[in-house]
């Protein structure tokens, strides 16, 4: 039998790199993608030879696809597609340029798009292990002021993994999504000094996320759509479904500064 599979985007640093390690030391053919060619290289000779890779840019749905096809065409199959690229700037809203704004939604959002475009017919070739995994976040449980469009594309990766989750049940390919609060990554450290981050902390390590993607490609509780890393997360979400709105809004504003 062929080894598992996993295709991570945003691999070579943080959460994608921490998980490329997991899955590779637990046995499974490795896929490292990422725009740092460096990052890349550097990765794929500690990984050794059951890990490949290259530079991809999420946002090219052609380079996508052509990717993809060539990862999994060359182990004949795929069991997890990791949709972990993403980028973050911090500030109001106005303070940040269109440009970015753009850049963020390419990035977070189309890119999750293009990778859950590719990998279907490969997925659907992969009976009773394929599966979606995409990375949204803790602020796609309510917007959170300073981080808006951010926000808005880990809300918009959440509805497209409820949604993919229910239209690809056909194909028995269940999609999840994943939502930590903040981690202790390279993307964290401009925003340390944010006063969100200052009052929430950070309490994750990139580790405790790959554990639990691990949990995910291994579940069988294909149901449970939506992941909450981390105590903070699990208190965050039951507070926006049980606590009145008004007081879930005054509750972001204290802790967000606004």
């Amino acid at each position: 039998m062929r080894a598992q599979t996993i295709f991570i985007t945003g691999a070579v640093a943080g959460i994608g790199c921490e998980t490329a390690r997991l899955f590779h030391a637990r046995g499974w053919q490795v896929g490292v993608y990422d725009v740092d060619a460096k990052g890349v290289e550097c990765l794929l000779a500690e990984l050794g030879p059951c890990a490949s890779g290259g530079v991809l840019d999420v946002t090219d749905a052609e380079a996508f696809a052509q990717t993809l096809h060539h990862f999994a065409g060359h182990h004949g199959r795929l069991d997890v597609l990791l949709n972990n690229a993403g980028i973050a700037s911090v500030g109001d809203f106005e303070s940040i340029d269109t440009g970015r704004h753009a850049r963020i939604v390419d990035i977070n959002l189309k890119g999750v798009i293009n990778g859950c475009h590719a990998a279907l017919p490969w997925l659907r070739q992969t009976p009773d292990s394929s599966r979606v995994i995409n990375l949204a976040s803790a602020s796609a449980i309510y917007g959170t002021p300073g981080y808006a469009s951010y926000s808005a594309t880990k809300f918009a990766v959440r509805g497209l993994s409820e949604a993919l989750n229910i239209e690809w049940q056909r194909y028995g390919i269940p999609v999840f999504d994943l939502l930590p609060v903040f981690v202790n990554t390279a993307m964290l450290t401009p925003m340390r000094g944010n006063a969100i981050v200052r009052r929430l902390g950070v309490r994750l390590q990139a580790s405790d996320v790959a554990a639990t993607i691990w949990q995910v490609a291994n579940t069988r509780r294909c149901r449970r759509v939506h992941w909450y890393v981390g105590m903070q997360a699990r208190l965050m979400a039951l507070a926006n479904k049980y606590v009145p709105d008004f007081l879930n809004r005054a509750i972001m504003r204290a802790i967000s500064g606004y």
